[in-house]
């Protein structure tokens, strides 16, 4: 049986937006940890004064490649490849997780578990999808 098409149009433009939405937060962790500086940066999170500058500069990178991976192949109509990045958004929002959890700040990991969840949609409608 197949949907609808207006049913399908508006699970199109849903998913497009939370791929946005979470593709906008991404780039701007992602800009702030490669461009501002870690004194200004470890007022807003103080792990990044803690750990390496390469890991905090590694994990802006990873951002960024993230967020470019949720919206280059879907504009390329590769939506199964949109689905694999969402994935991998879901993996670096475990370790995110995990990583606060060990430094006892799990206070802290609402917003990985929020992307974690907007991911988990986008897999879930661009494989229904394809």
């Amino acid at each position: 049986m197949t949907e609808p098409k207006s049913q399908s149009n508006v699970l199109n433009i849903a998913l497009w937006i939370a791929q946005l939405v979470l593709a906008a937060s991404l780039v701007w962790a992602s800009m702030l940890k490669l461009f501002q500086p870690i004194e200004k940066l470890s007022a807003m999170w103080p792990w990044v004064a803690q750990v390496p500058v390469m890991l905090v500069k590694a994990t802006g990178i990873l951002d960024l490649i993230a967020a470019l991976g949720l919206v280059i192949p879907q504009l390329l109509g590769k939506p199964k490849l949109t689905a694999l990045a969402a994935i991998g958004i879901i993996m670096l929002m475990v370790c995110a997780s995990i990583f606060h959890i060990s430094r006892g700040e799990a206070s802290v990991i609402g917003v990985n578990i929020m992307f974690a969840v907007i991911a988990a949609v986008i897999v879930w409608g661009r494989l229904r999808k394809a």
